[in-house]
Parts: structure tokens; C-alpha cells; sequence
């Protein structure tokens, strides 16, 4: 199965404005009908226009909220008025405010719903109404072992991989696959600011290396590749040590 077998459909973007979502889908988009979700469809504009540029055969943009869960079953047959969707890209996501969410629980719920219960209900939808192509979920090496700096956030992505590694398997032997990828820090708009840890990444870096691995079937990707052995490492890292580790 490849790409270009697979992916002449829909190209779906949920999270209009996501840095990789978007390197992900200027990669993809030629020839092709795009829809852009996002919670300000009206904004999209210069994610439109990108898009054209790189050669879509028509984008258009919709609202999508993501903590409206009842809503997502309904925006997915939208996005699908174009075309039978063959890629899904789930780009969505908070960074939060982890001090915050330390002594507010309504911020710290927030997190939870954006980063995993939604993820998951978006998925679920996708993998029940595509029946070919390639859908696309982000994890993070926050979750491979959560810390005391961020473990809000993390939390959501250890949960949010445990899910992806089960519908990847219940997804083995059909036409449509689940990419997860697993990058590093990236450097990009939702952590601007904010000092870069080791083996950072930026958007294009891991638009590329995700794009790589389409027509392989299922798959986690850890980006940049060298960040699974440092993984395997963090796993050792006794707790008391490791409870002072930074972000």
C-alpha cells in the first residue's frame, strides 16, 4: 500500500493552525481536496492560501471545536462532502500552563479533555468512518515516562500512545493506517519561549520524517530516531533523581 495508491482523497487537517499539522499537509495537498478544521474557520486564511500555493486542488476551511465532542461525527461527514477522506491529519492539541494546573482543577481537566479525551472520540470517528488512506496522531516523549515539570501534559500523551498502540493493532490487515509519532521538544509556536531540550526538533523536521513512513502500514515513530535510545535511558533514571528532572 502507498501513498499514491491510498491518499487521492481528502486530506483532512484538524487543528487549522498547528505548525506540523500544517508542514504535514503542504507535503500531501497536491492535487488533492483539503478542509482545514480549527476553532476560528475565519483565521485560516494564510493556511489557505499555502495551500493552494503548494498545489491543492481546492481547500476549504470549518469550525471544529474539540472539546464539543458530539460534534466530531459531524464534522468529519463535512470534511467528507469533498471526497472520501484518505487522510487525517490529528494535529489538535494545549500545551497548558502546568503551575496552574497544580491548584486548578478546571485548567488541569482542560489538558485532559484537549490532549487525550478528544484525541481519542476524534480517532474513534476516523477509524470507524475511513475505510483506506492514513490517519495521523501525535504523542510526545513527554509521555514516555511523565516528570515532575510537566506531568499534566504528559500524562495526556502516555495515555493518548496506549490508545494509539491498540487501534493501530485492531487497524493490522485492513487498507487504513495509524502513523503515531513520538518527536522530541519542538521548537515551533506552541512552546515559544521556552528553552529548547536536547535533540529538539522543528515542524518540517517532523513533517519529513512522518511523511517517510506512509505506505508501511502502522507504525510509531520516534523523531529524531536517536531519541528511543534516550528513552530507554530515562526509563532507568532512579525517582529521586529523576522528580528534579526539568521539562
Amino acid at each position: 500500500m502507498t501513498p499514491n495508491e491510498t491518499d487521492r482523497g481528502t486530506l483532512l487537517l484538524l487543528g487549522g493552525t498547528s505548525d506540523i499539522g500544517g508542514e504535514m499537509a503542504v507535503r500531501l495537498c497536491a492535487g488533492r481536496d483539503v478542509v482545514l478544521a480549527g476553532r476560528r474557520p475565519g483565521e485560516l486564511g494564510g493556511v489557505e492560501k499555502r495551500m493552494l500555493e503548494a498545489g491543492a486542488a481546492s481547500v476549504r476551511s470549518i469550525e471544529f471545536d474539540a472539546v464539543d465532542l458530539a460534534s466530531h461525527r459531524v464534522v468529519v461527514e463535512r470534511a467528507a462532502e469533498s471526497g472520501p477522506i484518505t487522510t487525517a491529519i490529528v494535529a489538535f492539541g494545549i500545551l497548558g500552563d502546568q503551575e496552574r494546573a497544580e491548584h486548578d482543577e478546571t485548567h488541569a481537566a482542560q489538558i485532559a479533555m484537549v490532549d487525550y479525551t478528544a484525541q481519542v472520540s476524534m480517532l474513534t470517528v476516523l477509524a470507524d468512518v475511513m475505510s483506506s488512506g492514513h490517519i495521523f496522531a501525535f504523542s510526545s516523549i513527554a509521555g514516555w515516562r511523565a516528570r515532575r515539570a510537566n506531568y499534566v501534559y504528559g500524562s495526556t500523551k502516555a495515555g493518548l500512545d496506549a490508545f494509539c498502540q491498540g487501534l493501530a493493532d485492531r487497524l493490522h490487515g485492513t487498507n487504513l493506517s495509524l502513523i503515531t509519532a513520538r518527536p522530541g521538544f519542538v521548537i515551533g509556536s506552541m512552546t515559544e519561549g521556552m528553552k529548547p531540550a536536547p535533540l529538539s526538533v522543528t515542524p518540517d523536521i517532523v513533517a519529513d520524517a512522518v511523511v517517510a513512513e506512509m505506505g508501511k502500514g502502522s507504525r510509531t515513530v520516534w523523531i529524531p530516531r536517536s531519541l528511543q535510545l534516550l528513552a530507554w535511558v530515562m526509563r532507568c533514571v532512579p525517582r529521586p533523581i529523576w522528580r528534579r528532572m526539568p521539562r
